[in-house]
């Protein structure tokens, strides 16, 4: 399918202090949005793509996501994860972005975040990235 996209913009953002301390290396988000003609509009779809899964590689976690209606300059709220185990708790987070000129009345906007590392200074506990398994998704 041919994806006629009518604009990009990307955000990236860089955390080096936290609650007053350093964060080294800095924690970095980055977020992609892109305004295309929406391909699914007035029809059923019952096969989805799954092109993040073949970028990222591996990915053993489900891939979070979030679905909102909105008017154009809603901001979303994209949610992040550890890709390889769901229940890598330093790495619940989300970044929050918008365009003010879109979606327009034929288009959806598509927006795709990563990052480098989780949240900066983690305290919450739980299963520790340099724990993971990689066997389920989860650990």
């Amino acid at each position: 399918m041919a994806i006629r996209l009518r604009n990009l913009a990307v955000q990236v953002d860089e955390t080096r202090i936290e609650m007053g301390e350093a964060v080294e290396p800095p924690a970095r988000r980055a977020v992609a949005i892109a305004a295309i003609d929406n391909p699914y509009a007035g029809r059923y779809e019952a096969k989805p793509d799954a092109p993040l899964r073949a970028a990222v590689g591996k990915g053993a976690a489900m891939v979070p996501s979030e679905k909102k209606i909105g008017t154009l300059g809603t901001a979303i709220d994209v949610p992040l994860g550890h890709k390889d185990a769901a229940d890598v708790r330093s790495h619940f987070d989300a970044i929050k972005t918008r365009v003010a000129d879109e979606p327009r009345a034929s288009e959806i906007v598509v927006a795709v975040a990563v990052t480098a590392s989780g949240r900066p200074l983690p305290r919450i506990g739980g299963l520790q990235a340099s724990e993971i398994k990689g066997e389920d998704g989860l650990r």
